[in-house]
């Protein structure tokens, strides 16, 4: 049974926003085959920073702490400025299940930056849990063919560790803010700073504006936009307000198991019973991290 109730809403963001940011994997591939990555990223931002000024009254009462302005331009050059930028360097070398496999860094990652910033300890339970559900996330995208072609797999793939080393850059700074201002605001300065970012980008020669905007290609960059950005990062920027970078960063190993579920339910993909078998590790591994298999003995 569960420890702790208060955990289980952030909990389900959490889920929620690694299911969306799987999600983004394959949007991404779908508008970068139309689309330059560049002008799919600015019109991610763009989507993003236009749906945030309906908010704008939601937010006129906030007063930035004059400290706190760095931090803030801090958080969103991490992310999204410069991690999305390796990740579309990533995708465009290597396969969304690849680079799948490198998000699992990330929480060991995190790990090590909450316990130098944040001070936060882990227990052998956490460390074992943390264990299980990254060996589980690895298998599961290595059990499996690659349908994709990955032209540069090893560059791709040491961008996509570039942009995890921005993402725990980012986390940490989101900790630290959520102390003072909500999630929701934290995700309107990444967008609004996202779209100052790459906008200008779109003037630059080697970037070439779409003749014509498909239908498939466009609905991805706004699902980018809407969903991804808005929905995944104030669910994540929420929970993190609610618990642990670092416990909640654990949850990041769900993301190539619903890679993998978004390949089968959209390419036809078939699981294999080893991939059946490192889902459910990733499952067990982050559950037991998160002390929801185990009650606590006084």
């Amino acid at each position: 049974m569960l420890k702790n109730d208060s955990q289980i809403l952030p909990a389900l963001c959490l889920l929620l926003a690694m299911f969306l940011w799987a999600s983004s994997f394959i949007a991404l591939k779908l508008s970068f085959a139309y689309f330059h990555p560049m002008v799919v990223i600015a019109g991610r931002m763009l989507v993003a920073s236009l749906a945030f000024i309906f908010l704008l009254p939601r937010f006129q009462n906030i007063r930035i702490r004059r400290q706190d302005r760095k931090l803030m331009v801090y958080m969103a050059l991490c992310e999204p400025c410069l991690y999305f930028i390796f990740e579309a360097l990533a995708l465009k070398n290597t396969s969304a299940s690849q680079a799948s496999v490198i998000t699992t860094m990330l929480p060991l990652l995190i790990a090590v930056a909450s316990a130098l910033f944040l001070a936060e300890k882990f227990t052998r339970k956490n460390v074992i849990g943390l264990g299980l559900a990254m060996a589980g996330a690895i298998a599961l995208s290595m059990g499996g063919e690659i349908s994709k072609q990955a032209p540069n797999p090893i560059l791709g793939n040491f961008y996509e560790f570039l942009a995890m080393i921005c993402a725990t850059a980012y986390t940490i700074a989101v900790k630290k803010l959520t102390s003072r201002y909500s999630p929701l605001f934290l995700t309107a300065v990444q967008a609004w700073i996202g779209a100052l970012f790459f906008l200008p980008m779109l003037l630059l020669p080697q970037v070439p504006f779409p003749e014509a905007f498909i239908l498939i290609p466009t609905v991805a960059i706004i699902y980018l936009g809407l969903a991804v950005t808005i929905l995944a990062y104030g669910s994540y920027n929420y929970a993190l307000s609610a618990m642990d970078a670092g416990k909640a960063s654990m949850y990041i190993n769900f993301i190539p198991l619903f890679t993998m579920l978004l390949g089968w339910i959209i390419f036809k993909e078939s699981f294999t019973l080893f991939q059946y078998f490192s889902g459910f590790t990733i499952f067990f591994g982050v559950g037991l991290s998160q002390g929801f298999w185990i009650q606590s003995r006084k």
